[in-house]
């Protein structure tokens, strides 16, 4: 890339910028053999990757994938936050590491998807598409890391051009840079430079193949030429030079090559002669070009013969040729069809299941065939991409086919049905959209995640700038959750009435109609108290069996005007935020109350004793309910502190309400002056009557603050962990009994030790050292590392630290208790001398 002076200006960023990314899409498509190729780039807010440049598939045809939110889980997002290569070999591996976007993209494709970096800054993401065949590996260990240079490379590019002042992110309007892929055509041009006074010629390569020459073959006279020609054509071609004389010029002079074996190949002349010369003169030369198209002009002859259709269309989906034949099955004039896609011309082709095939094969590169029903008859339709676009084929079905049947489903799986009784379709963009919000809403639990995939996924959706969500709380509209508005904006609707309908959230809402406002002077005539952020507004009810829920805002920086199309998808999709979020809210209430019964189970302060200091920490699993049968507990006994660590099975409310009775079964016998071991031996016996074949692991210790000796009984559970006064951290290897429930009889042994003044005993459940992507071992030796360095001044400074990667982990399935015990005896007075 040319080197330009700091202070690069716009325009000339902007160009800079589409050029790297043409060059960067072309090659990615290049170096991987796939048909297609897309690069997103990181938006302004960086909450959305907006395309920026695609080749070999249509803008138009990526419809709702234009914006990608960058938290959804899509390859390219997730290249994009990882920083890794997604690999997807196939729809099966697709289907099985993204189902959103194969439930969106339901075609047999490969993918692979790359970041594009430049040091520790990333700008978007490189992905690109390829035919998945039977058995077939996706790319090579050298096509991915040439991809990966592409986007490195593109990332340097990005970041120069950064560094010198342009702006190279992306709105939610930027039109993408659409890149031609390089294709082969039949027809060949070739040019000459042609002295009319003297015969000689000057030809380019091209020429010389089309006349069946060799460059070096050629001596540069048109006589020579002349005798590649069919003899009963050189007369012509001799006189083309008298005609462009006369005439100035030679328009489409058909000519015929024969061919090695037999045959011939026609070719046509173009020409003209350059009315002067630089110094004014006439000048006798015809300058033009040689076109050869191949058996092109046979092959439209032979297929107009034909009595079935066959057409072509380019990679928009619009018609280019159509024969004769197709004509008079589709009842349809030329003009009407060329250059229009068919599903936009012909009623009985709406349905949005035909434009899905045409969506199949040019995603997927593979043959697609369907059935579609003509108001009299039913067509069997072909169609065969390539990279440019792709031929059809349509005939009469074999079979007759009842009325009413599925697009593209076999005749004996049709039902009865009267054509004209379906209604319009919706675009196939606006169904994934749906599709893709659905799928995203069913893994959002809470309220606080629903309107986080509600901003991430519909605001990139329909373009939108800003999002506020409103829950209906006693009777009055309370502000949930926002993103880009003002405060002051919404505080004018956050507390009011249902009844107050004057307003156009209560309006909406009440009324059950979306309302849509294009423009600033609209709501300033609909609302002329209210002041206004927004150009254009969508003010959307959320209502979930018949209930009214809450309402939702949309705005828009710049003056937008709703299509149909946008106000049936943000009808619909607020059906979807209503249901879930009204599920949510569900959810919050049941967990408000399961947290409220875990924390009355837990103790809420630990005893004081002298000698001895002690903390807990329970962290609930971020999965599920976020409750569980984890415990701690340290008990003064006349024997010293008992302290104790369990695990009950589950992350449910049974498993809390086990817990707690546990922990007062322990505290009981604690209490009573039982022997560890007793202590563990009856809370077996005790769980094994409460029944529901619960589990439980436990690890008790009873710590004689005088002489400091430790007597430790283990039940299925991980070892303590012990640091000594010097820093040495060990995990103690001691022995233990079975898990808590399965036999009455069960012996648990009670080891005894001697723990050193300034040392800190850590009690722990197996939450803080399992995690999915790791060995326990690992856990283990970060747990043990962690300790032995940590500072021990504050043990409550000492717990957090423990904790510290655990609690910022959003993927922690199980929960965490941990008890610390710091042991510093209290000195005894030393007695007065006599």
């Amino acid at each position: 890339m040319s080197t330009r002076p700091f202070g690069t200006t716009s325009a000339e960023g902007a160009a800079e910028r589409d050029d790297a990314l043409a060059d960067a899409v072309l090659r990615a498509v290049e170096v991987t053999g796939a048909h297609a190729g897309s690069v997103f780039l990181i938006s302004r807010n960086r909450h959305t990757l907006v395309l920026a440049a695609a080749a070999g598939m249509p803008p138009s045809l990526l419809g709702g994938w234009r914006r990608i939110p960058v938290n959804s889980p899509i390859p390219v997002a997730e290249a994009f936050r990882s920083g890794r290569t997604v690999h997807l070999v196939d729809a099966d591996e697709t289907m099985r590491r993204f189902p959103q976007l194969a439930v969106s993209l339901p075609y047999p494709f490969g993918s692979a998807s790359v970041p594009v970096t430049a040091g520790r800054e990333t700008f978007g993401s490189i992905a690109v598409v390829w035919a998945a065949r039977p058995g077939g590996e996706g790319l090579s260990k050298a096509q991915r890391r040439q991809l990966r240079t592409a986007a490195a490379r593109l990332g340097g590019s990005l970041a120069g051009l950064s560094a010198r002042g342009a702006d190279i992110r992306c709105d939610m309007e930027t039109t993408p840079v659409e890149v031609p892929v390089p294709a082969t055509s039949a027809a060949r041009v070739g040019l000459f430079d042609w002295n009319l006074d003297t015969g000689a010629l000057a030809a380019d390569a091209t020429l010389c193949a089309i006349f069946g020459l060799a460059p070096d073959e050629f001596d540069g006279q048109v006589a020579t030429l002349a005798a590649k020609l069919h003899p009963a054509d050189r007369p012509g071609f001799r006189a083309a030079a008298r005609t462009a004389v006369e005439g100035g010029r030679v328009l489409g002079q058909c000519l015929r090559v024969p061919e090695k074996g037999g045959g011939h190949r026609t070719i046509e002349l173009w020409g003209r002669i350059p009315e002067t010369t630089t110094d004014g003169k006439a000048r006798p030369h015809l300058v033009g070009g040689v076109l050869d198209l191949g058996s092109s002009t046979s092959a439209v002859t032979a297929i107009e013969r034909l009595t079935d259709g066959f057409f072509s269309l380019d990679r928009e989906g619009c018609v280019t040729y159509a024969n004769h034949s197709l004509l008079r099955l589709m009842r349809v004039r030329r003009e009407d069809l060329m250059g229009r896609r068919p599903w936009d011309v012909l009623p009985w082709l709406a349905d949005p299941a035909y434009e899905d095939r045409f969506r199949a094969a040019r995603i997927s590169q593979q043959p697609v065939s369907f059935l579609a029903q003509h108001p009299d008859q039913w067509l069997v339709f072909s169609l065969r991409p390539d990279a440019q676009g792709m031929t059809g084929w349509a005939a009469p079905a074999g079979q007759p086919v009842p009325a009413g049947a599925e697009p593209g489903s076999p005749p004996e799986e049709a039902e009865e049905a009267t054509p004209s009784s379906r209604p319009v379709p919706t675009r196939l963009g606006a169904i994934y959209r749906v599709l893709q919000m659905s799928s995203a809403l069913t893994e959002a639990v809470t309220a606080r995640e629903v309107c986080d995939v509600v901003a991430d996924q519909l605001l990139p959706a329909v373009g939108g700038h800003r999002l506020a969500i409103y829950v209906v709380h006693e009777r009055r509209m309370r502000l949930l959750s926002q993103r880009g508005y003002r405060e002051s904006f919404l505080e004018q609707f956050d507390g009011k009435p249902l009844q107050h309908a004057r307003e156009p959230v209560t309006g909406a809402l009440t009324s059950g109609v979306p309302l849509f406002i294009e423009s600033r002077e609209e709501f300033s005539r609909s609302y002329p108290e209210l002041p206004t952020e927004s150009s254009s507004f969508v003010f959307l009810p959320l209502i979930a069996s018949n209930r009214p829920v809450g309402a939702c805002i949309l705005g828009y920086d710049e003056v937008h005007r709703f299509s149909t199309e946008e106000r049936s998808l943000l009808t619909a999709m607020s059906g979807l935020i209503a249901q879930a979020l009204e599920r949510a809210r569900l959810y919050d209430a049941e967990f408000a109350l399961a947290r409220g019964l875990q924390n009355a189970l837990l103790p809420h302060r630990l005893p004081t004793v002298p000698g001895v200091r002690v903390t807990g920490r329970y962290l609930p699993g971020t999965r599920g309910m976020d409750i569980g049968g984890d415990w701690y507990d340290a008990i003064p006994t006349e024997r010293g502190v008992a302290l104790v660590v369990g695990d009950v099975e589950g992350h449910n409310v049974a498993a809390a309400a086990t817990m707690g009775q546990l922990r007062s079964a322990v505290r009981a016998f604690a209490s009573a002056g039982q022997r560890p071991s007793d202590v563990i031996a009856g809370i077996n016996r005790q769980l094994l009557d409460l029944g529901g074949g619960l589990l439980a692991s436990c690890c008790y210790v009873l710590l004689d603050p005088g002489p400091g000796v430790a007597r430790v009984v283990r039940a299925g559970h991980c070892q303590p962990l012990l640091r000594g006064p010097g820093g040495h951290t060990e995990f103690l290897d001691l022995p233990g009994g079975p898990l808590l429930g399965v036999d009455r009889t069960a012996e648990y042994p009670e080891s005894e030790l001697l723990v050193q003044p300034g040392s800190v005993l850590a009690l722990y459940t197996d939450g803080l050292i399992e995690a999915r992507e790791s060995d326990i071992a690992v856990g283990m030796d970060q747990l043990r590392t962690t300790l032995a360095h940590a500072c021990v001044g504050s043990l409550e400074d000492l717990a957090d630290a423990l904790l510290q990667d655990a609690g910022q982990s959003p993927n922690r399935v199980d929960d965490i208790a941990l008890l610390l015990t710091g042991y510093a005896p209290v000195s005894p007075p030393t007695p007065l001398a006599e």
